[in-house]
Parts: C-alpha cells; sequence; structure tokens
C-alpha cells in the first residue's frame, strides 16, 4: 500500500501567533508572554507534546479490545527537557527537546502483564513517537515569493 499524505498549512498572524490548518480544521498556536507571545495557545513544542499524547491514546483506544484490555479511563502525561538558549542562539545546545519522558495512567480491570505487554504494544505502535525517536527526512520542497502588491 503506498503510503498516505497528510497535508497541514501554517499561516503567521500578528506577532508569533499562527494558524494552523489540516483538513478542515484550525488550531492557534503561540507562544507564552515570557518567550515574545501573547499566550493564545500551545507553542509549538507543546504541541508536538500533545500529539505525542494524543496519538499514544488513539493507539490504545484502536487496540485495546486486541489487548483484551479494557479502558475505563485513559490518559497521558508528557513532558520534555528544552534549553530556549538553542533557540535564542545564546548557546550551542541542541534546539529541540532533549529527552522526552511520558507517564501512562490507565483505568483497567486487566492483569499487569496484559497492561504491559499492549504498552509495549502501543509504543512501537504510535506514528507521532516513531517520527519523534526516529530520524526523518525533513527537506524543504520549495520557496515561493509573492511580490507586494503597490
Amino acid at each position: 500500500m503506498p503510503p498516505e499524505v497528510f497535508k497541514a498549512t501554517a499561516h503567521l498572524q500578528e506577532g508569533v501567533v499562527v494558524k494552523a490548518r489540516s483538513r478542515n480544521f484550525e488550531i492557534t498556536i503561540d507562544e507564552p508572554k515570557n518567550l515574545g507571545g501573547t499566550d493564545t495557545g500551545m507553542n509549538p513544542v507543546e504541541v508536538v507534546l500533545a500529539a505525542l499524547g494524543a496519538c499514544q491514546s488513539i493507539v490504545a483506544r484502536v487496540y485495546a479490545k486486541k489487548f483484551n484490555v479494557r479502558l475505563d479511563d485513559f490518559w497521558v502525561e508528557v513532558e520534555g527537557d528544552l534549553d530556549t538558549d538553542g533557540f535564542f542562539n545564546k548557546s550551542d545546545v541542541r534546539r529541540g527537546y532533549s529527552e522526552i519522558r511520558y507517564t501512562f495512567h490507565i483505568k483497567t480491570d486487566a492483569s499487569r502483564e496484559q497492561v504491559e505487554e499492549f504498552i509495549e504494544f502501543l509504543e512501537r505502535t504510535c506514528p507521532v513517537g516513531d517520527t519523534i525517536a526516529n530520524e526523518v527526512n525533513l527537506k524543504l520542497n520549495g520557496i515561493i515569493i509573492e511580490p507586494i502588491e503597490v
């Protein structure tokens, strides 16, 4: 089966506010005030953490029955270490996360063994986790310059 192509656009607004769109959906992305934003939405690196937790949650829902794991409740806490000195060119530290940690909270009647097998599968199956954990070919597709109309 050929790969499915997913698409999104990110359109810069006033300041550092960005309207991100995919399909018929839009989210507002911004920075907190201490990083030069107006705090009207999550910032991009927070969206990455949220995307990981959301992906893990969706995989859990889709595959729980296969592992005979009843999910009365499921949520993921995600946190990451990021040194903003890299972004602000104050030092040569990595610009992205140096470590991301997550904790699964599962309300279930399944045994610990069932849950652990299920979680191992979930970690192997989550596309966002795979994208973060493994090198991806990131390339510029082009530059389109639109003249300013006077």
